[in-house]
């Protein structure tokens, strides 16, 4: 049992209290049951998820959210810290009953040092915010494949970007934390400042406490040859052969994925999207642009109907995985592979066609996700060669079960490949091992959860 399904027993009798509590402190930064706006603010990215918590704060500064653990504290509430809610799916069996959501959506900024190519990034910001104002200076970071997931929820839990197998996991680029802990202190955690907090956070995240702000490392890079390949899924045999022995010699500086979407006939796809299932390449190429089209020839052998490969803007990498600009309703699965043999590979396509599933995925690791640095947190590097993430869309409740299934059954038809290793960016349901996905660094990450909130006072998606 993990120590976020210990539920705090709340007597009816002090509800009341309780609210009357918050609102004293923080008049209308809290939202509670009835209010309006509560409904909007409690909603997460991910639709399918319906979350009730007690009472949802907005912060706009760090001081709000001091106020705000400290009056729960006061009132006997829990604290469950939220940026955007992309992952909310593995919060949902946690009792939010009794439950402060801090709602992170309003504390965004991004402030970029050039010339130590670093940036300050406020605990709501999203990877467009840092993206825009990077840009400027020639400068990008170790971004996920959608602009508008949280820079902080992302980062303190690993991220995977296009540029993993050259530069490694993006939690390694973390160079300070800013934190509101259980006793309401605003501390300020890096290697030399509280270094067993800064171990904790960079993997622990949400675990120990909100996060306000973190300072990361920056890429020298103001663009990148990136894009996609498309086919037909009639091809989907051959296409995901073919990038399978690609992969198995690409260098580092290649991350791509394959896909087997299923698309519904929508009008907001572009026509040679809509109501089709088409398998895609896609990634980035940190070469030159000769380097990159010698590397792509094997792969553009095939014909593809639809080639993207070029020099784009650094900023422009988020578009080219197409994730959905939108709040969306799905349900996931995924699994670590340590290999993708012939067998594995026709196991891939097989799954692809289960009904229901709307995206079957194969990501490209090793390289540098593999190596762990010296100075590494609590999470730092991912064991595996590919990682498979099954998706599907939960258009009403009571599609859930089967979506579920669907996924489930896409990451089990590789089963037999699977590795003993979790990424916990695409953790998004209840019930998974976190100590796989922690490793080695689970007994120390957990000792230290009770050293730094011996009351359990922070609810996170991805406990520890």
């Amino acid at each position: 049992m993990s120590l976020n399904d210990l539920a705090i027993d709340v007597p009816r009798a002090a509800v009341a209290a309780a609210a009357s509590e918050l609102r004293a402190t923080l008049g209308d930064r809290v939202l509670l049951r009835g209010d309006a706006g509560y409904d909007d603010a409690r909603t997460p990215w991910n639709l399918a998820v319906a979350q009730h918590p007690f009472a949802v704060v907005i912060p706009r500064t760090a001081q709000d959210v001091v106020d705000v653990v400290r009056a729960a504290t006061r009132s006997g509430l829990r604290i469950a810290p939220q940026s955007t809610g992309h992952a909310a799916g593995a919060l949902s069996d946690t009792d939010l009953t009794h439950t402060v959501l801090v709602s992170l959506r309003a504390l965004r900024g991004a402030t970029v040092d050039p010339e130590a190519r670093t940036a300050r990034v406020l605990g709501g910001s999203l990877w467009n915010d840092l993206l825009e104002a990077a840009a400027p200076h020639g400068l990008t970071a170790l971004h996920g494949s959608a602009g508008d997931v949280s820079v902080v929820g992302y980062s303190l839990s690993g991220g995977l970007s296009f540029y993993a197998r050259a530069h490694g996991l993006a939690v390694n680029a973390v160079r300070a934390v800013e934190v509101v802990t259980a006793d309401g202190s605003l501390v300020r955690a890096t290697a030399d400042e509280h270094p067993d907090l800064f171990w904790a956070l960079r993997g622990g995240a949400g675990s120990f406490g909100v996060v306000v702000a973190i300072e990361i490392d920056l890429l020298p890079l103001a663009d990148v040859y990136a894009g996609m390949l498309l086919w037909d899924a009639s091809r989907a045999s051959e296409v995901s052969q073919a990038w399978a022995e690609w992969t198995r010699s690409a260098p580092e500086t290649a991350t791509t994925t394959l896909r087997i979407l299923n698309l519904p006939p929508l009008p907001e796809l572009p026509p040679f999207l809509s109501g089709r299932a088409v398998v895609v390449i896609d990634g980035a190429i940190e070469e030159t642009d000769a380097a990159a089209v010698a590397l792509l020839e094997p792969l553009r052998a095939l014909q593809p109907e639809v080639d993207t490969f070029d020099r784009i803007p650094a900023p422009a990498l988020v578009g080219v995985h197409m994730d959905p600009p939108e709040p969306s309703p799905s349900v996931t699965c995924h699994a670590v592979l340590g290999e993708l043999p012939a067998r594995a590979v026709e196991a891939f396509v097989a799954a692809a066609k289960t009904p229901g599933l709307f995206v079957q995925e194969l990501r490209h690791l090793g390289g540098s996700v593999n190596r762990r640095p010296e100075d590494g947190g609590a999470i730092a590097s991912l064991a595996g060669e590919y990682l498979v993430h099954s998706v599907a869309m939960v258009p009403a409740p009571d599609a859930a079960p089967a979506a579920t299934a669907a996924v489930r059954a896409g990451v089990a038809a590789l089963v037999a490949w699977r590795v003993d290793a979790l990424a916990l960016t695409f953790v998004d349901a209840p019930g998974a091992d976190r100590g796989v996905a922690f490793g080695a660094s689970w007994t120390r990450l957990r000792q230290l959860k009770l050293a730094y909130d011996p009351a359990n006072l922070f609810a996170a998606a991805r406990p520890v």
